[in-house]
């Protein structure tokens, strides 16, 4: 099997450092043709700064990095600093990055390689709000079926929301993005809170990490560090959920996974539930199915495959 092509679309974020480590780790199984950043977690200039960050942790200088829109479609952008700190990647200190940033915007960056590469061989795979997806779909509507699949993190059902009491981050950043790209022909496998929330950072686990002895291995722990306050406080939980390495070990490891085919809708309209995911988990709706949902992951074997790629760095 030849090495998978996929695109990160990312607003870093410690879990989503960690999701594109893990990916930049997994040669055999992972071709990363570009990373392309969007406002997210922390504003563009930051999350287009902290992903070339993470490319030189890794030692990967030589991977391209896209800066993309920095607002939602039709919203204000909502951040979370809150979470990840002021610069996003708080935890570690990281010196700043010497990879230049690329001229080519995001957005056509993505229509580009889709078009370049034959139908059905590139993957997207979105780890933070949709906004540069969907404007890509709505510029070049075309590439939509030359998509081999979307592998993103967003989302929420059982777990409700994170940022609202019914809609996730990603997702309830940019709505009618979601919306969007949701309603588009492209496969799509989505990874809400109700898996991630199960692949939970214990203190074996980022202990684990840090007994690594490298760079990498340490940065990840001390990131987790600082990440995990703000989940721990909130959710009583042993740990920070990883949420975004869920993206890269499904494509790496899909039988760590398991979930169901069904609908999923995404609210545009209702303030009070504004970017909530309606999945029809039950069947009940009568709603054609457009996307794998999934619902369960085998946490050891995750944070097996994470630690043992970490150690590669």
């Amino acid at each position: 099997m030849s090495a998978r092509k996929i695109i990160i679309d990312t607003d870093p974020g410690q879990d989503d450092a960690v999701a594109i480590l893990l990916a930049l780790a997994s040669p055999e199984e992972i071709e990363v043709l570009g990373i392309t950043a969007v406002a997210g977690n922390v504003p563009l200039p930051l999350t287009s700064k902290n992903a070339r960050i993470v490319c030189e942790l890794a030692g990967k200088h030589d991977v391209k990095v896209y800066a993309g829109c920095d607002r939602p479609l039709g919203r204000d952008l909502v951040t979370a600093e809150h979470v990840h700190g002021k610069t996003g990647l708080d935890g570690p200190v990281l010196p700043d990055p010497q990879m230049p940033l690329q001229e080519q915007h995001a957005v056509d960056f993505i229509i580009d390689t889709l078009r370049a590469h034959e139908p059905g061989t590139v993957t997207l795979c979105p780890l933070g709000p949709l906004t540069n997806i969907a404007m890509a779909f709505e510029k070049a509507p075309d590439i939509m079926d030359r998509v081999q699949e979307i592998v993103l993190m967003g989302g929420a059902y059982f777990e409700v929301g994170n940022i609202t009491p019914a809609a996730e981050f990603n997702i309830y950043v940019d709505p009618q993005a979601a919306h969007i790209v949701f309603k588009s022909p492209a496969p799509k496998v989505v990874m809400p809170l109700d898996v991630t929330h199960k692949a939970l950072v214990t203190k074996p686990r980022n202990d684990a990490f840090r007994a690594l002895g490298t760079k990498v291995g340490i940065a990840v722990a001390e990131m987790t560090d600082f990440f995990e306050r703000f989940d721990k406080e909130k959710y009583g939980s042993n740990g920070a959920p990883l949420h975004d390495p869920c993206v890269t070990a499904y494509l790496i490891r899909p039988e760590l996974f398991s979930g169901r085919y069904i609908n999923v809708e995404i609210e545009t309209h209702s303030e009070l539930t504004m970017g909530m995911t309606v999945a029809d988990w039950w069947g009940v709706s009568g709603r054609e199915a457009n996307a794998l949902f999934i619902g369960d992951v085998d946490a050891d074997g995750f944070f097996d495959l994470l630690t043992e790629r970490l150690a590669r760095l």
